[in-house]
Formats: C-alpha cells, structure tokens, sequence
C-alpha cells in the first residue's frame, strides 16, 4: 500500500502560510504591495487590536472581475508572471501567487472589489470558500482580514504584545511609504490615526510625517549614476543616528531590500564621521535594470542579490563620503520654539525606532498655530568645508576650549580635536612610502601563545612595511628592535603591543586601508591631550590652526564631534533676551 501521499490544498496552504504569514505585519505587507502592484494613489490600512483582530486594507486601484477574485484565492494564482522568462523581468512588488492563499487558509477573509460596473464579494474561511455574491460597484479593493491564526493555535499563542504588533506593522508601513511618496497612505489602529502621507512624491515630505520636522531638517539629498545602476534619496547629517541598523532603508526599483553588503557600505561610508556602535538614518532609492537583480530568493521577497555588485558599492560609498566631505558638520545647538498644544485638534501615535513602545503625542504647533512646514531647510548647512574662525577665550573643566566669532560661540573637545590631528598624521605616516624608524635602546621582547605566535610569524613582512623591526626570539617569542618615528613618546612599549594585538586580531579578509585607519585611531587616542588637562592660551589657538588644516576637522576618528556651535541668536533666546 502507497505512504506517499499528495496533501490536499488547504493542507498545503496552511505549511506555505508558516513562511509568508508569520505575524501581522506580514499580513499587511502582502495586502499593501497588492494594493501597490494595483496602480493604487491611495491605501488606507485599518487595524483593530493591532490587528489581531481584524486588518483592513482599502485602496483605489484597478479592481478585479468576479472570476479573477474568486481565482485570486488559489496558490500559486498570479497576473504578474506567466513564464519563467518573466523571472528575470519583474517589475512588480507580488509575484509568487502565494500570499492570498496562505493568509486564506489561517483566517476569516471578506474581499469587495470591482472595476467600475458589477463589484464581486467574496468571503472565505480557514481556506473553504464560503460566499460569493455581487456587491457595490466602487471601483477598487476591499480586503479584510479577521480572526488571523484561529485555527493554528500555536501561531496565534506565540504572536507577541500589541504594542509589539503594532510596532512591527508601523515599521513596515513607514518604510512602504518612503518608497512610494507618490501614494497616499493612512494608517489607523483602534480608530486613532497613527500615519498619514499626502501623496504628493516629495519624499523629503514623507520623510518629515514618519521622522518628524527636526529629523527632516538635517538630511541631506544625494543623486548619483554610473552605467549600470542609478541612486537617490536623503541620508542624515552624520550628528543624527539610531542604535539599530532598521533606520538604513533601502529600495530598489520600488521594493524594500536588505542586503548586508550594501548596508555595511553604507555605515562604512560614515566612517570617523560618527561612533561606530550608532547608525545613520538612510532612505536610498536604487534604480537598475530587473535583470541585473535577483529577488526571488525567500518568501518574503526582501533578500535581493545584485549583479555587478562592486559597482553599485563603489557608487553608494563614494556618493556619501563625497557629500559628507561638502558640508560644514558642526552640530548647531538650537534653541527650541514654545509649543503649544492643542489636544482635541491632532492626536497621534508615533513610533521611536529604537523601541517597541508607542507613545501618544500630540501634533506641535508654533505660537501662531500653524504646522511648521519644510521647505528648503535641509539646506541650511552651506557647501562649504572650511572649518570656521574662531577666537578662544578660556577653558572649562580642562577640557572644553570656548571660542567666539561674530556670528555666535563655539565649544571645542580639545581631547576629540587633538585626536583628529594626530590620526591624519599618522595615517599620512602609514600610508608614506618612506622608512623611517627608531632604533630601540631596550629592544622588547614579547611572549605569546602558539597560536597567536603563527599569526604573527605570518605576518612579519607587513609589519615590517610599517617600520618595525621584528623577529622571532625563541620559542613563541618575538623581539622588536626598531618602530616607527609615530608612535607615542614615553608609551612605545605599550603602542608596539597594542599594534601587535591588532595584526593578531585582524579579519580574515584583511584590508590594509582599514587596518591603517585602526592603528591610527588608536594610536592618535593615547598621542593626544587628556580631560581635566590645563592648557595655555597660545595652545589653544595652536591646537585651533592645526585643526583647521584637518582634511575632516569636525569629528575626531571615533565619530564624536570636535565643535558645537551657538548661534548668537540663540544664546539671546536662552537668557530672554530677544522675542520668541
């Protein structure tokens, strides 16, 4: 008797709704980019309990015939692709004819559509079909979705809080409607309006209703092509980041993506810029011809592989420094407009990234009750990468340096700016093709472990391109008797193992470019001034003139600021001393 069996359909569904349908938010993907794939202008998403309960999806697009709604519920039903030809030419956000069937068969659904004359209704639960009937004639589709998971209990036992839910579907709508700025979202929970986009396509707008006005002022817009890829968008000033990578948002040819490679590029780009442990916020629009891109790899359709990769690398990383490298970084402290607020006018939720946690918040209004609206502000840090100047005037604590100038004042780490002259030297040093040296009067001899030894041993000859003079010293021992002239005064002892335990520790993909760059961050760190260290006016204005030579004189090499500045309107503002 035959053990091989063919499992009936709703069977099937129910194993091909473990990959597609994981929580809510899945849920919401798979209808919206439905809507989306429908030459929609407007998609509103209504959730109850986060929607646990119910998830309503409406939208204006094309509709559908009686036949294809009722078609449109079985597996592997799609009008995006007819042959494997089309594979390699997908232009639309669905394409698998997966996801109506897999969230059939764990739910109640109701879906209203029509393209202008007879609307079809049709109504199915646990995957039977239950009702087909004709309904209104709105041109459109209305899918609701209800009772997600009541027939797999062990999925519905493990979907997280609501507020957890609800985040995860905000996050995911947020990031849909910056890549359609041109589409109108609106997003409710409860009854209460958490998203409202207007559709307009100025993403900088979009932009400043997920964000916020204050985000949306310091961003910074770039545009770049080459043969085989095109890219746009917004990336923030290197003073604004996140704790996570989820704020690097990118899209190609319409569809939200991850890819590591290009993520790391894209913080990479940052470099020295800002800590390294902290993440820009990035919405960047890559544009490239379909077959060049590979999307079918996972259920979920956002793993994407890319061909010509290192192209696309190179354009993302050398736009970004490029645009860094134009602007004057200095972190403008502003001081905030009264607010007044009014309640009963505006109500909504807003989601911080870095939390689960949804806050109610109230709209912010300036004095005169109208909407602070965006313009050109992002455009207020002027193309200009000369480092101001400025006139020091005492000391705090033995660390901040303050200046002034005519247009307002300045506070200067003179531990972060000391840093930043010292890594330039040295990584100029490194990066020199001369040998210079000194010569040890008590060469040092170091012990380590077998295994620490054979790396080291390895990689005698490139450290011996840096200037050190090295060799083996009996058993799992090395001697140095000469370094390079950078290194410290009065620390080599400790600035020669330090070096040793980066050759040691250093990646199997080995990049000397960013080797360099650690040794002369680190070096640079125990070279400069210390906190609570008492310097001489004349110092000062030194330790002001080298800086201002600095290629990047606004961040030290770890990412922390150098300067902050106040205006002088601002510092009138703090003491009352102007209108507001």
């Amino acid at each position: 008797m035959a053990v091989i069996k063919i499992m009936d359909e709703i069977l099937s569904n129910k194993i091909a709704a473990g990959e597609v349908v994981e929580r809510c938010s899945s849920v919401v993907k798979e209808l919206v980019e439905n809507s989306i794939d429908a030459l929609s202008t407007e998609i509103k998403v209504e959730l109850l309990e986060s929607g646990i309960k119910e998830i309503k999806v409406i939208d204006n697009g094309i509709g559908m015939e009686k036949e294809d709604a009722i078609m449109s519920f079985n597996r592997h039903a799609t009008s995006k692709i007819i042959d494997e030809d089309d594979l390699y030419h997908i232009h639309t956000l669905g394409f698998r004819g997966e996801a109506l069937a897999s969230i059939a068969s764990v739910s109640n659904i109701d879906l209203y559509t029509s393209k202008g004359d007879i609307g079809t209704h049709v109504n199915i639960k646990g995957g039977k079909v239950i009702l087909v009937e004709n309904s209104d004639a709105r041109i459109g589709t209305i899918i609701s979705v209800k009772d997600l998971f009541f027939n797999t209990p062990a999925r519905l036992k493990h979907l997280k809080s609501l507020y957890t839910e609800l985040s995860n579907i905000m996050d995911f709508m947020n990031k849909i409607a910056l890549s359609h700025p041109e589409i109108r979202f609106v997003v409710r929970n409860d009854g209460k309006e958490l998203l409202k986009t207007d559709g307009s396509g100025n993403l900088l707008k979009c932009i400043k209703n997920i964000y916020g006005i204050n985000i949306a002022k310091k961003m910074i817009d770039i545009n770049a092509c080459n043969n085989d890829y095109k890219i746009d968008g917004y990336i923030s000033l290197p003073e604004v980041y996140r704790t996570n990578r989820n704020n690097i948002i990118t899209i190609v040819n319409g569809r939200i993506v991850k890819n590591t490679e290009l993520n790391r590029t894209i913080n990479d780009s940052y470099h020295s810029y800002k800590p390294d442990n902290y993440y820009p916020i990035v919405v960047l629009n890559i544009e490239v011809d379909t077959t060049l891109v590979d999307v079918n790899i996972h259920p979920t359709k956002m793993d994407i592989k890319f061909g010509n990769i290192e192209e696309l690398l190179d354009l993302v990383s050398n736009t970004i420094k490029d645009k860094l490298k134009k602007k004057t970084l200095i972190p403008h402290i502003e001081e905030k407009p009264i607010i007044v607020k009014e309640t009963k006018k505006y109500e909504e939720i807003k989601l911080d990234f870095d939390t689960p946690i949804v806050n109610d918040v109230e709209e912010e209004y300036i004095v005169n009750n109208e909407l602070i609206e965006l313009e050109e502000e992002t455009q207020i840090h002027e193309d200009v990468v000369e480092f101001p100047i400025m006139y020091p005037i005492g000391l705090v604590h033995g660390t901040y340096i303050i200046c002034q100038n005519e247009i307002g004042m300045y506070l200067l780490d003179q531990h972060a700016c000391k840093e930043r002259i010292n890594y330039e030297i040295v990584k100029e040093k490194l990066n020199s093709k001369r040998k210079e040296s000194i010569s040890m009067m008590f060469p040092l001899t170091i012990e380590y472990t077998n295994s620490e030894y054979i790396i080291l041993k390895e990689n005698f000859d490139f450290l011996k391109e840096l200037n050190f003079d090295i060799e083996e010293f009996g058993i799992n021992s090395v001697i140095v008797k000469a370094h390079p002239v950078w290194l410290p005064k009065g620390n080599e002892d400790n600035s020669i193992k330090k070096i040793l335990e980066l050759v040691i520790a250093k990646e199997k993909n080995f990049n000397l470019d960013k080797f360099n760059d650690n040794v002369a961050a680190t070096m640079a760190c125990k070279m400069s001034i210390k906190a609570n260290t008492a310097i001489t006016m004349e110092e000062m204005e030194n330790l002001i003139n080298d800086l201002r030579k600095c290629k990047n004189p606004f961040n030290c090499p770890h990412g922390r600021p150098t300067t902050i500045y106040y205006s002088k309107s601002d510092l009138e503002k703090l003491f009352k001393r102007s209108g507001f």
